[in-house]
């Protein structure tokens, strides 16, 4: 009798593990947050970037801190993902260097043509636009130090099929910055509570999940956001059929 109770117990388990695979697939073949991008199919770039780039937008009013905190060196190869229009991308490119390169990368094309423009008119040459897909963020394996993502990971709709891109992107010991709004009940805006789809700890599980350790985290920097920064592990900490 002993030895049924044991199999009937190891078949339960096998049946569970089945189906929280099955459903992490799943998950990855639909969007987690369904027509969130819309906007950026065609976007009026000029009002976005007085958007993005205003007194009063908490990344924008400690944009010079932001960059101090992600310990940039000369010659290193940046991703700005989600890079809209490119105000980090400017800065990182003054960071890095002539001999560094910047990838700008975002899902919509208007993006990344005005953040070359502007890069070519201020004399920016190591800036790369690249037109990523929801899933993907198009970038050559093993080619990035830094991936940065400010107020752009909750625009991700398959977060752990892009969060993977990301991790192929990185070399060996790359870092990863994530930058995104507090949501919490009761203290967070209406604008962040209906936006934003889940907090700092959702967020936080995800991105290891596809393959990262959690390093630091910056406490007080930012009013709005929060600051935390990832380093690419060996192996992501658990296995997904998602590509």
């Amino acid at each position: 009798m002993r030895n049924v109770e044991i199999r009937i117990f190891v078949a339960l388990c096998c049946a569970m593990l089945l189906a929280t695979c099955a459903g992490t697939a799943a998950a990855q073949k639909q969007s987690v947050n369904p027509g969130v991008n819309k906007r950026f199919e065609n976007p009026d770039v000029k009002a976005f970037a007085g958007i993005f780039e205003h007194e009063g937008r908490d990344a924008f009013d400690h944009r010079h801190e932001i960059v101090k905190a992600c310990k940039i060196q000369p010659g290193m190869t940046v991703a700005d993902v989600g890079a809209g229009t490119g105000l980090f991308t400017r800065m990182f490119a003054d960071s890095v260097g002539p001999g560094g390169r910047v990838y700008a990368v975002d899902i919509s094309k208007k993006f990344v043509d005005y953040i070359e423009e502007t890069a070519k008119h201020n004399g920016l040459k190591n800036v790369i636009g690249v037109v990523c897909e929801p899933f993907d963020v198009k970038l050559p394996a093993d080619s990035v130090d830094l991936a940065f993502i400010c107020d752009t990971y909750h625009h991700f709709e398959f977060p752990l099929r892009t969060m993977r891109s990301i991790h192929r992107a990185l070399k060996p010991g790359g870092s990863l910055v994530l930058i995104d709004f507090h949501r919490i009940e009761g203290k967070s805006s209406p604008f962040v509570m209906g936006h934003v789809r889940a907090g700092q700890e959702v967020f936080v599980k995800e991105i290891t999940d596809a393959g990262f350790r959690q390093v630091d985290e910056k406490q007080d920097l930012l009013k709005e956001s929060y600051f935390v920064r990832f380093e690419k592990a060996e192996q992501p900490d658990k296995p997904s059929s998602a590509p």
